[in-house]
């Protein structure tokens, strides 16, 4: 069984709206063990639409229509689908009342326009949930059917989670499921990875219980997602498991966490697994890393808290950082030490250099040093970052982090 998504609407062509529905029903389609290959958007204009239809039709067995069921003139979705099935469109009464009663209650009068939300294809059914004025379609075409949604993100998903979803189940006989796995990975670059994985890839091109995939994910990293096809959930659970540590022997300390674990994450695990409290202390990167680590419920339980210093005589006053360069090894390792002991911790990190636009110190734009105050251990790494400065910023932060998590994990 093969579905197709068709996003329908001109403002998702403008960039006016991000169409974030049609990414989450190829997930709920993905959940349900149905194929999704291709989704489509489209503007409003009849003749488009059509053509967009038609072609989802010609390689899929069910068409999943989002959007263009409002009261208004360029709501045309369920005119282009009575069209395709060949039939006119009645008007459904009982969906009519419907729509005048969420009226009735809102103390309004229901537009006459509204009533073309009633109107529906000879043929063709309305869904049980309506929790909009606009009612849901299951349009039979032969052997194949279009379902028609609103595109409001919130009447959209009670519709294919009561509606589409369950009948498409029906249709394809099949209980299959489908199911990924995300081990995220900081340190190597795309092309990189693929090189390390390309004999793995190579094995799983005749093996179609799994596949793998690379997502480019910026300062999240590079994400390396599994998936898995098979008769139910615990046959798919037992493929992923096998496949991650398959990965992990591959790619080592690349990974650093799976699924929704960031960087973060990962590092105040360790910290609590080892009964450790950190204390950060901050140069160009201006309090991002602190931020990103509070951003994580429970953070307090290990992290003590951070210093900005941001001005070159904060840096030599507060966290006694010796006269000379502040973009400089001594200077991040001094930064560290003073974090840690001001604020009370066992592991101080630190960042300092130059995220532009200029260069300072005689240091291109991109020299970053970071550093690590951790028992009898204080030590660096300088980097040079590409990127504009948030980017150099946001890199930064990441790079600590990871740096960090590789020495505990060593």
């Amino acid at each position: 069984m093969r579905a197709e998504v068709v996003a329908i609407g001109t403002e998702l062509l403008l960039g006016q709206i991000v169409d974030t529905n049609s990414s989450w029903m190829g997930e709920q389609l993905a959940l349900a063990g149905i194929d999704s290959l291709h989704q489509t958007k489209v503007g409003d204009n009849a003749d488009r639409i059509r053509g967009a239809i038609e072609l989802a039709l010609s390689r899929s067995d069910a068409v999943i229509c989002c959007g263009g069921l409002g009261p208004t003139q360029d709501d045309i979705t369920r005119d282009v689908i009575a069209d395709l099935m060949g039939v006119e469109l009645v008007l459904d009464e009982e969906i009519a009342d419907r729509i005048r009663s969420m009226f009735e209650r809102r103390g309004r009068t229901m537009p006459a326009n509204n009533l073309s939300q009633a109107m529906v294809p000879v043929g063709a059914s309305t869904m049980a949930q309506q929790p909009g004025t606009a009612p849901g379609l299951v349009a039979p075409i032969g052997s194949q059917v279009i379902y028609a949604v609103p595109g409001v993100p919130r009447e959209m998903r009670e519709m294919v989670l009561g509606t589409v979803i369950p009948d498409l189940r029906r249709r394809s006989g099949e209980t299959a499921v489908i199911r990924s796995r995300v081990l995220r990975t900081w340190g190597e670059s795309e092309s990189g990875l693929a090189e390390l994985l390309a004999d793995r890839i190579d094995e799983l091109d005749a093996d179609r219980s799994r596949t793998l995939a690379f997502l480019a994910s910026g300062i999240e990293g590079i994400k390396v997602r599994v998936t898995a096809k098979a008769a139910d959930e615990a046959a798919a659970l037992a493929v992923l498991d096998e496949e991650e540590q398959h990965l992990r022997s591959l790619l080592g300390e690349l990974v650093f966490g799976l699924d929704d674990e960031t960087m973060e994450h990962a590092v105040l695990d360790l910290l609590r697994s080892r009964g450790l409290t950190l204390a950060v202390a901050e140069s160009l990167t201006g309090g991002l890393l602190a931020t990103r680590l509070t951003d994580v419920p429970g953070a307090s339980d290990v992290f003590r808290g951070g210093i900005v210093s941001y001005a070159t005589d904060v840096k030599h006053e507060l966290l006694d950082v010796p006269a000379g360069p502040v973009v400089s090894a001594a200077a991040a390792e001094a930064m560290a030490v003073g974090a840690r002991t001001r604020l009370g911790a066992d592991v101080g990190l630190s960042t300092t250099g130059v995220a532009g636009p200029t260069e300072q110190e005689g240091q291109p734009v991109g020299t970053v040093h970071l550093g690590i105050a951790i028992g009898d251990e204080v030590f660096s790494r300088q980097l040079h970052l590409p990127g504009d400065r948030t980017q150099i910023r946001q890199f930064s932060v990441i790079s600590v982090l990871d740096l960090f998590r590789r020495h505990l994990v060593a």
